[in-house]
């Protein structure tokens, strides 16, 4: 199943608030005739609840006989339900000249007074399983249900974590990418705030831009057929040297740090270079691929494509707990935070 991962972020065209004031101000009591009469202090009303953002909507956007708002409205949960104070209406479901092609239109807006209400649209092939946005996402009332399956049973890249595979973080990284580095600290914090997690590292090297990257990853396949806790020492010390990682260092940098991962250089280096080892690692980027990774670093959750480094860490975290309960799992995690603490981000977004 293929999946592209460009920043899946749809077009936000703002519409108005919508909105009208919830109060008016109270008009003041006459003056009682008797002077005698005390003075009485008005009452309030009680507040009255909001008033719905969301223009009226039209039944004739509704052309379409498929997906059904049931299906958008989940589709919709699986990748906004982590935030409560967000709050969408599919305002139209429409055909459209390409066969079997329908156009969805979302009202977006949040919980909150005087909150924008934004219109973001997509459109649904006509295998109903894929959508498109700026880019093609998966589809349907449980659009990462597919990628999971794959992903459970391809993805045997060195683990930590859970031995159980209910709750899958999958790390696509590259041992050369700058990003990758950075994201090093996210993958370590998620691995102590989801004890039930299973934490896979695949390799993705990006050969084209990082030259260094592959012979790294190479090292790293053969590494790991130690154990998994040589490989992420052997990682770490790759990042830790990352800028070492040049035509007349590579060998030097990556013998070091094999060094610390408590394994012999030469011996390492031999296997790196065996057609077995290459295998190993061609068929770890042919999974990236087949998943649709088309950068690093990216986080796989439960078959929910993620970019580690764009997503504040708190809302990271509220991401995976709410995937963990859609997939009906334990993450073993503490109390989320609450909703209205995430960190705001630019516009609503498909996959991301």
């Amino acid at each position: 199943m293929k999946q592209a991962v460009s920043s899946v972020v749809l077009a936000g065209c703002i519409l108005g608030t919508g909105m009208m004031a919830v109060a008016q101000a109270a008009a003041g009591a006459k003056p009682a005739a008797a002077p005698a009469a005390p003075l009485q202090l008005q009452k309030l009303d009680d507040q009255k609840a909001p008033v719905d953002p969301f223009p009226a909507v039209n039944p004739k956007y509704f052309t379409a006989t498929t997906p059904t708002v049931d299906t958008v409205n989940s589709f919709l949960r699986a990748l906004w339900g982590y935030d409560s104070n967000r709050t969408w209406r599919v305002a139209g479901i429409q055909t459209t000249a390409a066969p079997g092609v329908s156009k969805v239109t979302v009202f977006v807006s949040e919980k909150a007074a005087n909150a924008k209400v934004q219109s973001t649209a997509f459109y649904v092939m006509p295998d109903g399983k894929h959508a498109i946005a700026d880019g093609v996402v998966n589809f349907g009332a449980t659009p990462f249900a597919e990628l999971r399956k794959t992903l459970q049973e391809r993805a045997d890249g060195p683990t930590r974590g859970s031995a159980s595979k209910d709750l899958l973080l999958v790390e696509f990284s590259d041992l050369q990418c700058p990003h990758c580095k950075e994201a090093q600290g996210v993958m370590d914090q998620l691995v102590k705030d989801f004890p039930n997690a299973r934490v896979v590292y695949e390799n993705f090297p990006l050969s084209s831009i990082h030259p260094e990257a592959y012979k790294a990853a190479a090292y790293g396949v053969c590494v790991a057929k130690k154990n998994s806790d040589a490989f992420f020492t052997y990682a770490q010390a790759v990042f830790d040297t990352q800028g070492a990682l040049t035509a007349e260092d590579t060998d030097k940098t990556l013998a070091a740090a094999v060094t610390k991962a408590g394994q012999d250089p030469a011996a390492v280096a031999t296997c790196a270079a065996t057609q077995a080892a290459k295998d190993e690692l061609n068929k770890q980027i042919k999974l990236g691929e087949d998943a649709g990774v088309d950068q690093t670093p990216l986080l796989v959750v439960n078959g929910h494509i993620l970019p580690i480094n764009a997503i504040p860490y708190e809302t990271l975290k509220q991401i995976v707990a709410f995937q963990a309960e859609l997939d009906g799992v334990a993450s073993g995690a503490g109390p989320a935070g609450s909703a209205s603490a995430l960190q705001k981000r630019p516009a609503p977004s498909l996959s991301k």
